[in-house]
């Protein structure tokens, strides 16, 4: 079922699609109406805060099971022949794009490629970089396969509301005071950011060829195997002609919390979302729970 979309810009179009599909489709109905009553609780850390969000619709991700054997005996849910009837889609070059229903942001869409192959970045890396620049008004993100993608077997990115993460607005905010300039040439910039809790790399640039061999650099630094992906989560926009390419390199997927018994369970599976300033906890007695140090200790054990 395809979405009868008129307008030009791929700007518009999405925009066009998420009111056909939150008006039309009453599964997406319905979870972004839900969003009005998601709760948010904010902690500082003094120059900056992470926000937890009470979302019980996120079960669905925070709680998949993404084991291979798993993976393996449940039909792809990004494949065409799979997905619900109700659920139209805008053709964007490789990818088609799809209105979440189980969304975080505002507006919030999954990227998949047509093709059912593995979530990998390397090889589609400049394909975000595409669609940041094309989809300005939104920002992009990439979970690793191990650290996030709720669908590691098909690849895929998401597009979201782009002043929704903390980390976007953090560093445009706190750059003269919490980065360290690592290198600089003509055409690009390569920060680190300091005192933030968790590591984070931005590459700056307006030339695509020197942010893929900047990125592919940092790649091959993680890399500690040539056949496995470095664990990553990658978040890309696109503002006055140059991009921001944040890369927050990883270590591990999901804490001990998320498994724990009893009051020391936490169910917080950290993806981009998470490591990029909003902890979100579908289950409320650990969104009341969870406090700074709990943070602390999950952005410890996940950030490299």
């Amino acid at each position: 079922m395809k979405s009868n979309i008129t307008v030009n810009t791929p700007n518009a179009k999405v925009k066009s699609l998420f009111t056909d599909q939150t008006t039309n489709w009453p599964l997406a109905k319905n979870a972004y109406e839900s969003l009005s009553e998601v709760k948010i609780r904010e902690i500082s850390f003094g120059d900056y805060s992470i926000k937890v969000q009470f979302n019980p619709a996120r079960m669905v991700s925070s709680g998949a099971k993404v084991d291979a054997k798993t993976i393996a005996a449940r039909p792809c849910f990004l494949c065409l022949a799979n997905r619900p009837a109700e659920q139209c889609a805008i053709e964007f070059g490789d990818y088609e794009i799809l209105v979440n229903p189980f969304p975080i942001f505002p507006e919030h869409f999954t990227i998949p490629g047509r093709e059912h192959v593995p979530q990998q970045i390397k090889p589609y890396f400049t394909d975000m970089l595409e669609l940041a620049k094309a989809l300005n008004e939104y920002l992009i993100f990439y979970n690793g396969p191990k650290c996030g993608a709720s669908a590691p077997d098909h690849m895929h990115f998401q597009a979201g509301t782009k002043d929704f993460l903390p980390l976007v607005k953090d560093y445009h905010q706190l750059k003269d005071t919490h980065t360290n300039l690592l290198v600089s040439t003509e055409k690009m910039q390569l920060f680190q950011m300091k005192n933030y809790g968790r590591t984070v790399y931005v590459i700056e640039t307006a030339d695509m060829g020197d942010a893929q061999d900047s990125f592919e650099k940092l790649y091959g630094h993680f890399q500690t195997d040539e056949n496995i992906e470095p664990l990553m989560n990658i978040v890309c926009t696109y503002e006055s002609g140059k991009w921001f390419v944040f890369i927050l390199p990883r270590k591990a997927f999901r804490p001990w919390q998320y498994s724990a018994e009893d009051d020391k369970q936490l169910l917080v599976s950290p993806a981009t979302v998470e490591m990029c300033g909003i902890f979100i906890t579908p289950v409320e007695a650990h969104f009341k729970r969870i406090c700074k140090d709990d943070i602390v200790s999950i952005f410890n054990q996940a950030s490299l």
